[in-house]
C-alpha cells in the first residue's frame, strides 16, 4: 500500500504533464515535443523565485511565466505551420523543446539549484502507513488542478469553444469560434501544467539539465490513455505511476536476475507496447474508423 500511495504521487505528476500532451493535441491534432523543456523551465524558476516569493507563491509565478513562455511558442514558432502537415509541425515543436533547453540550462549554470519544497522527505503516518508528505501534496493539486480542468471546459464560454475546436474546427470557425484563440489558450494550459509538474519532480531535489527525460514518461501515459482523452491521460498517468513503483518495490523478490536492478525504469514503455499491440487506441481514446 505505500509503494501504491508513492506510486499515485509520482502518477499524479505524469498525469500533469500528458493532460499537456492531450490538450495540445486535441486543438491542433499535433502531438508538442515541447513540454519536457517547459517543464525544465518551470522548475528552473522556480528556484529563483522561490526565496522571495516562498514555495507556492513561486509556483504560482513559475507557472504564470511559463504558460506565457509556451503562448509566445505558439505565436511565433507554430502559428505559422498551421496549414502546414503535422509531422511537419511535430518536428517544429523539438527544434523548440531543444532551444528552449539549451536557454534553460544557460540560467542553470554548473551550480546545483533547488526547490525548497515546504516538505523535503518528511513523512506522516496514514492509518499505520508511512507516506512521504511530498506525495500527499502533488496528489492533492493534481486533484485541484484537474477538477478546475474539467469545470473549465464544461462550464466557460472558451472552454466550449475549445472543445467544439477538437471535434471539428471547420465547423467550430463556421459558428464563429475563434479557433486561432483555442490555439493560444491550449499551449497556454500545457505550459503552466508543464510547470507545476515540474516543480514537484524537483521538490526536495537537485535541478539538473537531465530531469527533462521524466516528462518522456507522459509518452506512454497518453498511448495508455488514449491520445486525445484528457480523463484517460488522468488514469493513464496514476496507472503507470502505480505500475512503476510496484515494479520497483518487489523487483528484488520476483524479477529475474538478467533483468538488472532498474526494471521500474522501462516498465511505462513496456505497458506502452502492450496497448499498443492490444488496443491501439488506448482504454479511453476515440477509435477511428474510415469508410471506403
Amino acid at each position: 500500500m505505500e509503494a501504491v500511495i508513492r506510486g499515485l504521487g509520482r502518477g499524479s505528476i505524469y498525469a500533469l504533464l500528458a493532460l499537456g500532451f492531450v490538450i495540445i493535441f486535441k486543438a491542433t491534432r499535433v502531438i508538442s515535443f515541447a513540454q519536457p523543456a517547459f517543464m525544465l523551465a518551470g522548475a528552473v524558476l522556480v528556484t529563483f523565485l522561490v526565496g522571495p516569493l516562498g514555495f507556492w507563491g513561486a509556483l504560482i509565478a513559475a507557472t504564470l511565466l511559463t504558460a506565457l513562455l509556451a503562448l509566445g511558442v505558439e505565436r511565433s514558432a507554430v502559428r505559422p505551420m498551421v496549414g502546414r502537415p503535422a509531422f511537419v509541425v511535430a518536428i517544429i515543436t523539438l527544434g523548440v523543446d531543444i532551444a528552449v533547453r539549451v536557454v534553460v540550462n544557460a540560467f542553470l549554470g554548473i551550480n546545483v539549484r533547488q526547490v525548497d519544497d515546504p516538505w523535503g522527505l518528511k513523512t506522516v503516518e496514514l492509518a499505520g502507513l508511512r507516506v512521504e508528505q511530498r506525495h500527499i501534496a502533488v496528489l492533492l493539486t493534481t486533484t485541484v488542478l484537474v477538477a478546475g480542468l474539467f469545470a473549465y471546459f464544461r462550464f466557460t464560454r472558451m472552454g466550449l469553444a475549445m472543445r467544439a475546436a477538437s471535434y471539428d474546427q471547420e465547423a467550430a470557425l463556421a459558428q464563429g469560434v475563434s479557433v486561432g484563440s483555442v490555439f493560444a489558450v491550449s499551449w497556454a494550459m500545457a505550459g503552466g501544467l508543464a510547470a507545476v509538474a515540474g516543480t514537484f519532480v524537483a521538490a526536495g531535489e537537485n535541478v539538473d539539465g537531465l530531469m527533462w527525460r521524466i516528462a518522456l514518461v507522459a509518452l506512454p501515459v497518453i498511448i495508455l490513455g488514449g491520445l486525445d482523452s484528457l480523463p484517460g491521460a488522468v488514469v493513464g498517468g496514476l496507472l503507470v505511476g502505480v505500475l512503476q513503483e510496484l515494479a520497483a518495490n518487489y523487483q528484488a523478490e520476483y524479477a529475474p536476475v538478467w533483468l538488472g536492478e532498474n526494471v521500474s525504469i522501462i516498465t511505462p514503455y513496456v505497458v506502452m507496447l502492450l496497448v499498443l499491440l492490444v488496443k491501439p487506441y488506448g482504454l479511453f481514446g476515440t477509435r477511428e474508423v474510415e469508410r471506403v
